[in-house]
């Protein structure tokens, strides 16, 4: 069977946490930082190390079957790849920035302004959508001291925290595009058995980052009170205690309504209520 490649950034951003799921699947590999490709040594599978812009052309060009990528990238590349699962990391916002003291109010008072970005691409077609005209200066790094130096009038870059526009004397001003690190491949290769076995991999890993695993004891009367509160995978098991009339519950609450139920069950009588991270799920 023909051994598949996966291409994720040498450095950047994305790198860590890449590299944290693919070990978090359960796939070997070594040697990552001081090479452009290692092999994984219980899965037909290479790993290559490129630049964030490469990966996309790689993939449309069938050199890498799959890719790790920001959307950012594949916005500003216009390749023709699919998206195969989003990875809930890497989240960032392309954002207009402006001057603290800027008199722009609209997206309209950019009309004949400058904007520095090295998104030009995306900029482009979102100023089109908009109808503004601005002159787009494309700049490589370092963008947003670029209203400090005179040579643009607002910036168009990739923003998480917003601290870096802070400290360059800069607000946020208009979002661009919402992104994140995505799985992407190639439209004919979608139903290989690899792809289809590596990606049930890394949706159970992102399940269980998304759940927590709960065991509580609550006396038996109480029981179908904490059933409603807890539908879990399918439903939550149930282990009769020594001690009569109490059970133990076990079963599994999304992060997303974590603290909300664990309130609803101590109001519902829950006592001894244990909460463990989860590994992996596999539906």
């Amino acid at each position: 069977m023909k051994t598949l490649k996966i291409a994720i950034q040498k450095s950047g951003r994305l790198n860590e946490k890449s590299v944290a799921l693919l070990k978090n699947c359960g796939l070997s590999f070594e040697n990552y930082k001081s090479s452009l490709i290692s092999s994984v040594s219980n899965f037909p599978l290479e790993i290559l190390f490129l630049r964030d812009d490469d990966i996309p052309e790689y993939v449309q060009d069938g050199i890498a079957d799959l890719g790790i990528v920001g959307e950012n990238v594949i916005h500003e590349t216009d390749v023709k790849v699919i998206y195969l699962q989003r990875l809930g990391f890497g989240k960032c916002t392309l954002k207009i920035a402006i001057p603290r003291h800027s008199d722009v109010q609209s997206l309209h008072d950019l009309n004949g302004k400058s904007i520095a970005t090295s998104y030009p691409v995306i900029l482009k077609k979102f100023l089109e959508k908009n109808k503004v005209s601005a002159d787009i200066r494309t700049i490589s790094g370092s963008v947003e001291i670029s209203p400090g130096l005179g040579l643009s009038d607002a910036i168009c870059d990739l923003v998480s925290t917003g601290g870096t526009l802070k400290s360059n004397g800069l607000k946020p001003f208009a979002d661009v595009l919402e992104s994140e690190a995505v799985l992407i491949g190639r439209k004919s290769e979608e139903k290989n058995p690899l792809i289809v076995e590596l990606i049930q991999r890394i949706q159970s890993v992102l399940r269980a980052k998304e759940t927590k695993y709960v065991v509580l004891n609550i006396e038996q009367k109480n029981l179908e009170s904490i059933q409603s509160l807890l539908p879990g995978i399918k439903s939550p098991t149930v282990v009769p205690l020594a001690e009569s009339g109490w059970v133990a519950v076990h079963t599994v609450i999304p992060e997303r309504d974590f603290w909300e139920k664990i309130s609803e069950l101590k109001t519902a009588g829950a006592q001894g209520i244990v909460v463990m991270p989860i590994e992996k799920i596999i539906l």
